[in-house]
């Protein structure tokens, strides 16, 4: 049976803790995407350690590993690439998503790398939040990205 959701592309560039790795993961198997990390991980990426951070569905992800950024962009072909940081300044819901869109995050405390934004920013969004706050958890920001692509490419099977 075929998914009705959209397949994307969920990046986690140079990701840090493995609680967030494993939340985006559980979201991309709701929906269907494929995660890429892309190294230096700041964590094991073994049976042990996945079992550890309670990743019982991690049978189910379609997910590999990058060694680094052009290693991602050799493997990923011909998409679409949504680069989001919190120095943006075009917010994700104004984009057309379509799938096979790839979207890329940063990680936890640094964010996306300036050889990553420099020059793409046509493709370079933000998730709106107060002044009160830098940026939103990685995990969260993933879900709220990836469910406005999922909702926009849904909309006539929701």
């Amino acid at each position: 049976m075929t998914s009705p959701f959209p397949r994307l592309n969920i990046v986690l560039h140079q990701p840090e803790i493995p609680g967030n790795t494993g939340a985006v993961g559980r979201t991309c198997v709701g929906i269907n995407a494929k995660l890429w990390l892309v190294r230096p991980l700041g964590f094991r990426v073994d049976e042990k350690s996945l079992r550890r951070a309670g990743l019982d569905y991690w049978q189910h992800l379609d997910w590999e590993v990058a060694d680094h950024w052009g290693d991602l962009v050799d493997r990923i072909g011909d998409t679409r690439i949504w680069f989001f940081s919190r120095f943006a300044t075009r917010s994700y819901a104004e984009v057309e998503y379509q799938t096979g869109d790839t979207l890329v995050f940063g990680s936890e405390t640094s964010g996306l790398p300036e050889k990553l934004t420099t020059g793409n920013a046509d493709h370079l969004l933000r998730i709106p939040t107060t002044q009160n706050i830098r940026s939103l958890n990685l995990a969260t920001s993933v879900g709220v990205a990836a469910f406005e692509a999922v909702r926009q490419l849904s909309a006539g099977d929701l």
